[in-house]
């Protein structure tokens, strides 16, 4: 009998965890598939053909459909699976639409920014190529401008799109998560010199949804270790255990 289960074939990345914590937050169950697209496991024809033709993950397989892009995955999550686990979009067409504007503001503002401090400052070292200093200081100027922005509609609401989690929020943990690990000077200070900012991401931090998508993050990275990645990922995969370990702690305190 065929496996009823989901698919998800990921790596290492951002858009990887935030489909995971879309998956985590509906309770949906699924298989993790690992792709080491490091080693060019995502570009090799039967991936090519059977998968993603741009040769990246995440890609999600639910029964016949085959999904990628981080974004369309999870609204996909969103709307097919409603009723079951957290409720990402609101019903109400206008309510619906701050969501969706949230969710462009991230692609459009947030994220290159933010993608551009995460290749600078993690993928680079792990390549061996020589981090752009002046590109990362023009990128954290830019950002903390739009985090000034953040601030003040965190000033006004509990999330992005309202008083209620959604996608909008979910979709900027996992490069926050990143950030919050790098050791350049300001950038942590991007999120912690915001109060507003900073206890939204402390709310979406200890969600369960996301304690049991570190967990996977790490496995992932521990997979990665054992195909003797530097010693800097090995090193971020410590700490990523750390982290879920106090924060489940915490939780389960309160």
């Amino acid at each position: 009998m065929e496996d009823p289960k989901m698919k998800l074939h990921c790596g290492f990345l951002f858009p990887n965890l935030a489909t995971m914590f879309g998956l985590h937050e509906k309770g949906l169950d699924f298989e993790l598939v690992f792709v080491d697209w490091v080693a060019g496991e995502s570009k090799t024809k039967p991936f090519l053909t059977n998968l993603n033709p741009f040769g990246q993950v995440p890609v999600l397989e639910d029964g016949e459909l085959k999904l990628f892009e981080s974004k369309a995955i999870t609204r996909y999550l969103a709307e097919q699976y409603k009723d079951i686990g957290a409720d990402l979009l609101p019903n109400d067409p206008k309510e619906r639409a701050i969501v969706s504007m949230w969710m462009e503001i991230d692609t459009n503002q947030f994220l290159p920014l933010a993608s551009t401090l995460i290749r600078e400052l993690i993928i680079k070292p792990y390549q061996g190529l020589a981090t752009d200093f002046t590109s990362v200081q023009e990128n954290k100027e830019k950002l903390s401008k739009v985090l000034n922005i953040y601030e003040a509609r965190l000033g006004e609401f509990s999330y992005l799109a309202g008083e209620s989690f959604t996608l909008a929020d979910l979709h900027h943990l996992p490069p926050i998560h990143y950030m919050l690990k790098m050791e350049e000077e300001g950038v942590k200070d991007l999120i912690y010199s915001r109060p507003n900012v900073n206890a939204w991401v402390q709310k979406m931090k200890s969600r369960p949804a996301w304690l049991k998508t570190v967990v996977q993050g790490d496995h992932i990275f521990e997979l990665m270790r054992q195909r003797r990645l530097p010693i800097q990922f090995e090193s971020l995969c410590h700490d990523l255990t750390a982290v879920a370990q106090t924060t489940a702690m915490v939780t389960g305190n309160n």
